[in-house]
């Protein structure tokens, strides 16, 4: 489902996570972002790993992993991508908060359902009560890669006749296919479908740009209880 758009902050965001008055939200470009320089910044050392933590209150980089989650209300949790995709997800009922930055090693270790199974024990999210926003990131349309790597992805795309070949993986939806097995209902998964690698004037790409790629800086923040 494809609801997003581009504000005048120069951020994109999810209609339906813009209506929920306690959350604030936001998908970076290559604009500054309102949240870059805010005290109550949390990020990690992203490792394209599958570890999620908990800030109760810390700011700053607080460790090492890819996905933050936190009920406390004021903390910036954000995620640096570049091609990658920043996953947001939103505990409506309990009012918690999860982001996560997945690759392709991130999305083959299920980051996006470790970061659920998290908000599960950290606060008993039930996924049925999760919104799910996938955002920009590089598309089918442009991310090649070789056997070595599109055979990993046999489990989530088990339709697939070539996977043991150089292809195309659609990243976006092999996490959209990971939410919904945890039980993320399909109406309440917001897909941005904004490709970094065409969209040059946009957004940075690594694949596009190599060593020389900045970083988008996307954010989600509980702004009361």
């Amino acid at each position: 489902m494809t609801c997003f758009y581009y504000d005048s902050h120069a951020v994109y965001r999810a209609a339906p996570l813009a209506a929920l008055p306690w959350l604030d939200h936001g998908f970076g470009t290559r604009n500054p972002v309102p949240w870059s320089h805010d005290p109550q910044l949390v990020t990690l050392r992203q490792v394209h790993s599958d570890t999620c933590i908990y800030t109760d209150g810390r700011a700053g980089r607080i460790g090492e992993g890819d996905a933050l989650l936190t009920d406390k209300p004021g903390l910036v949790l954000a995620v640096r991508t570049a091609d990658c995709l920043p996953i947001l997800l939103v505990d409506e009922a309990r009012r918690a908060v999860a982001i996560a930055h997945a690759g392709w090693r991130g999305t083959l270790k299920q980051l996006a359902a470790r970061a659920v199974e998290a908000m599960r024990t950290r606060f008993s999210t039930r996924p049925e009560d999760l919104h799910a926003a996938i955002g920009p990131g590089i598309g089918a349309c442009c991310y090649e890669v070789g056997p070595e790597v599109a055979v990993q992805f046999r489990a989530l795309f088990p339709e697939r006749s070539d996977l043991s070949e150089k292809t195309r993986i659609d990243l976006a939806e092999a996490n959209r296919r990971l939410l919904i097995r945890t039980g993320v209902p399909e109406t309440r998964l917001y897909l941005a479908g904004l490709c970094t690698c065409c969209r040059a004037a946009e957004f940075h790409s690594w694949c596009r740009d190599g060593r020389h790629a900045g970083r988008m800086l996307s954010a989600i923040r509980i702004l009361s209880q």
